[in-house]
């Protein structure tokens, strides 16, 4: 990395000493004098040659050994985590350019307030817990994942696009940012509705406990994409690249197919500051980036729900001594994991709201210990006790 060697303090101290001796005053390479020549700061913006370096956190301390803590890089060539985005944000640049970025984010706010949209404000103290984003940002969302840790099933059903720009497909955007930002946390197993042979509605209680019972998926997510803006300018006087910035908004609305009800909404919008895009197709980059900001706000309440729900699969057949079982390596199953086995239990309903809580546990039958794994997700386990298994028998991790 250029300018990246750390040096050495007590042989520059010594270096310090006997040029000042010598010469009476310490030149740097570019003839500033000693006292020009200060230590710099995050952020910071140098020209080197005509190419534009920035000062930042070595992404491979203490990944690598010998490598400093902060690095100068590539401009072109740096994608700030979202603590460097809110602690430098406008480093490196002249207060005429931050005074008109923030007059367009101002007048941007202003315009979203008129249409009665209140956009989300994002400050160190929130962000500063908050997960690394996708995309631009990767990392992985931080939760406590409740036992036992088992990846759940659920649906992502195509994203609604109510924007004003549906020819560019943003919905269709969202979805596959949705599935990849929950997959790539390890806890949940994204289903593709077609391969179900589901006729009518997802949401009718009799899919829904379909759903639930023959295929394992646990929860349904329903997603809205809305109230999508741009603002695109040039600054006069700086450079002739075009600054864009983006606003979205992205509810979601969370059902468990147990009960057929919906467990939560939610919804969440991009901080507009954090969406700035500059140069070619700035205005399509920033609606991309605005995008997977607004999945970033609500992926880990998204999650939490998610996984709130209770755990179990299926037994798929019995074969002689063989339970097959409809989970396996993907969903978490290791050999040797011992499964508790259920008769499917009656419904619970609410006497005063008449709303379903739920299905109790039926009779325990037995348990069963995974003997192999085969196939993207199926596996196969013996009898420890008990026994007259059914294919419509509940299997649960014992605790």
């Amino acid at each position: 990395m250029p300018f990246g060697k750390k040096k050495d303090e007590g042989s520059s101290k010594a270096d310090k000493t006997s040029e000042a001796s010598k010469t009476g005053q310490k030149k740097s390479p570019r003839g500033e004098s000693a006292e020009e020549v200060k230590e710099p700061e995050l952020g910071d913006i140098k020209v080197i040659d005509g190419v534009e370096y920035i000062y930042t956190r070595n992404r491979k301390y203490m990944l690598t050994p010998y490598e400093p803590a902060y690095v100068w890089i590539r401009k072109d060539q740096y994608a700030p985590g979202i603590g460097e985005a809110l602690s430098f944000s406008t480093g490196g640049t002249s207060k005429k350019e931050r005074d008109e970025l923030e007059r367009r984010i101002a007048k941007l706010e202003e315009e979203l307030k008129k249409k009665g949209i209140q956009p989300q404000m994002a400050y160190p103290a929130q962000m500063g817990a908050m997960p690394i984003g996708l995309g631009y940002m990767p990392g992985l969302i931080s939760f406590e994942y409740p036992s036992p840790k088992m990846k759940r099933r659920i649906i992502v059903l195509p994203v609604t696009d109510k924007t004003n720009y549906k020819s560019e497909g943003l919905g269709e955007l969202a979805t596959k940012r949705i599935v990849s930002r929950l997959e790539s946390t390890g806890t949940v197993i994204c289903v593709d509705p077609n391969t179900l042979n589901i006729k009518g509605s997802y949401f009718e209680p009799a899919n829904m406990r379909r759903m639930n019972e023959v295929f394992g998926v646990q929860a349904i997510l329903r997603s809205t994409l809305s109230d999508v803006y741009t603002s695109s300018s040039k600054i006069e006087g700086k450079d002739e690249k075009e600054v864009s910035f983006a606003m979205s908004k992205l509810s979601i609305d969370i059902f468990n197919t147990e009960t057929a009800l919906m467990m939560k909404q939610l919804s969440g919008r991009n901080p507009i500051s954090l969406s700035r895009e500059k140069g070619d197709l700035s205005s399509e980059k920033a609606k991309i980036k605005a995008i997977d900001l607004a999945i970033e706000m609500i992926a880990e309440d998204v999650l939490k729900t998610v996984l709130s729900v209770d755990w179990h699969t299926r037994i798929a057949s019995v074969e002689g001594t063989k339970v097959y079982i409809n989970a396996g390596r993907l969903s978490g199953l290791e050999k040797g994991k011992i499964l508790e086995v259920y008769s499917p239990g009656e419904e619970i309903i609410d006497p005063k709201t008449r709303q379903p809580l739920g299905r109790k546990k039926g009779a325990f039958k037995g348990e069963l210990e995974v003997v192999e794994l085969f196939g993207v997700d199926a596996s196969w386990a013996k009898t420890n006790k008990g026994g007259s298994f059914l294919s419509t028998d509940l299997v649960y991790v014992k605790q």
